[in-house]
């Protein structure tokens, strides 16, 4: 009886190769997550005010009473010394010709044990060693989705990162993510939309 001949042009080759390749991205896809700080830990946030993607409720907008909508979170990666959280509108003014992204609110150095913010946390005192940064309305406070034309998205990002700030004053949006360089291991996002009632 004679040894079968292993042909590289058989259909076994090709799929013994095939499979070689997928496991050889997954490689290189795995240890380019780890060299970027990436956390294979599922991180995510949610409200229990509305869905991802959904609407927000006016209670939570200009139209409202403009308090801030409850928060919740899993737990951040290990390592993770405090969070940030950034609400913003890349859609404004009009999201057929968006011009700007709106920051609506700023806060930094939640400790790394907070699993969430109450609904109204952005009018009241933070959590204890929390800090506010400044909106687009100078403000240091939460301001809700208030669109002048059209259907806005709002995007709610909270970062698990591996340094606690420290006190930036009252840091933009931009000057938050500047210092958040370099040391963000994880992130997550919530994203609710919202039109103006026509009247």
């Amino acid at each position: 009886m004679s040894a079968r001949r292993f042909s590289l042009g058989s259909p076994v080759a090709w799929a013994l190769a095939a499979a070689l390749v997928v496991l050889a991205l997954w490689l290189v896809a795995s240890v380019a997550r780890s060299a970027e700080g990436e956390s294979p830990v599922s991180f995510e946030l949610t409200s229990s005010a509305f869905q991802h993607q959904g609407e927000i409720p006016r209670r939570y907008t200009c139209e409202g009473a403009d308090t801030s909508p409850p928060l919740a979170w899993t737990d951040p990666p290990a390592g993770t010394k405090s969070l940030a959280l950034v609400v913003d509108d890349p859609d404004a003014p009009d999201p057929k010709a968006p011009k700007m992204t709106w920051v609506h609110w700023v806060v930094y150095d939640l400790p790394p044990s907070a699993r969430g913010l109450p609904e109204g946390a952005g009018k009241q005192p933070l959590p204890d060693g929390a800090r506010g940064g400044k909106n687009d309305w100078k403000r240091q406070d939460y301001g809700g989705p208030c669109p002048p034309i059209g259907r806005h998205r709002y995007f709610h990002k909270l970062y698990a990162l591996d340094v606690a700030l420290g006190d930036l004053g009252a840091p933009t949006k931009s000057e938050l993510e500047r210092a958040m360089e370099g040391h963000v291991l994880a992130r997550a996002e919530l994203v609710g939309t919202y039109e103006k009632q026509k009247r």
